[in-house]
C-alpha cells in the first residue's frame, strides 16, 4: 500500500493505519533528528523530538496535500522544524552531521589498516561536514545521505531550488576545500630532487 493509500484511509478514520507510516519513516527521522542534534550535545532528547514528530504530523494530517509536497517531504520538514525549535529554546545553534544510521560497515576481508585508514578518513569527511553552516550543512545532508531531490530539498529547507542548489554547491566547495590537504597526494617531483 502507498503513502497515499495509507493517508486516505487515516484521514476515513482507520488511524491505527497510522503505525505503519511511522514504521515506513522512524529510522529516517530519528536518523535526521539525531544529525541535527549532535553538535548541541542533545542526542539524548533525539527518540523525544522524533515521537514529538510524528505526534506534529499526526494532529495535521488532515491539512496535508500531497499536490504541495510528499509524505515524506513533508515529514522532514515538521522534523526539521521540531529541531530548530528546540534548538532556539535551549539556544543552541550548531547543528551537524551523526553517525548512527550512516556509517558504512567495512567487509570483514579488509585489512585492518584499510579499515583504520577508512575510518579515519569517514571522520574527516564528519568533521568537514559538521562545519558548515545550519543550511548548507542540512541540505548537504538530505541531498547525499538521504538521496533527496533538489525540488524536496527545497521545501524542507523553505528555499528556492536554485538556493538549494547553491547551498550544495557552497557546501561541497568547503568539504573539498578543507579536505583537500589530506587527500592530495603530490606526484613525485624529478626536478625538485635533483636541486
Amino acid at each position: 500500500m502507498t503513502d497515499s493509500q495509507l493517508i486516505q484511509l487515516i484521514k476515513q478514520g482507520d488511524t491505527e493505519l497510522y503505525s505503519e507510516l511511522m514504521r515506513r519513516y522512524q529510522r529516517k527521522i530519528l536518523a535526521f533528528v539525531y544529525h541535527m542534534l549532535k553538535n548541541s550535545h542533545m542526542e539524548l532528547i533525539a527518540e523525544d523530538l522524533c515521537s514529538e514528530t510524528f505526534y506534529k504530523a499526526f494532529r495535521s494530517l488532515h491539512s496535508f496535500r500531497e499536490v504541495d509536497a510528499s509524505f515524506s517531504t513533508w515529514l522532514y520538514t515538521i522534523a526539521r522544524n521540531t529541531v530548530l525549535s528546540e534548538l532556539r529554546k535551549n539556544r543552541a545553534g550548531n547543528v551537524s552531521l551523526e553517525e548512527s544510521g550512516y556509517t558504512p560497515v567495512a567487509p570483514l576481508d579488509v585489512a585492518p589498516e584499510q579499515a583504520a585508514l577508512r575510518k579515519e578518513r569517514m571522520n574527516l569527511v564528519r568533521e568537514a561536514i559538521n562545519s558548515l553552516p545550519e543550511k548548507q550543512r542540512s541540505a548537504l545532508i538530505l541531498r547525499e545521505y538521504d538521496q533527496m531531490d533538489y525540488q524536496e530539498i527545497a521545501v524542507i529547507l523553505d528555499q528556492s531550488v536554485s538556493s538549494v542548489k547553491s547551498l550544495l554547491f557552497r557546501a561541497r566547495s568547503s568539504v573539498k576545500l578543507q579536505l583537500e590537504s589530506y587527500f592530495y597526494e603530490p606526484e613525485f617531483d624529478e626536478q625538485a630532487e635533483r636541486v
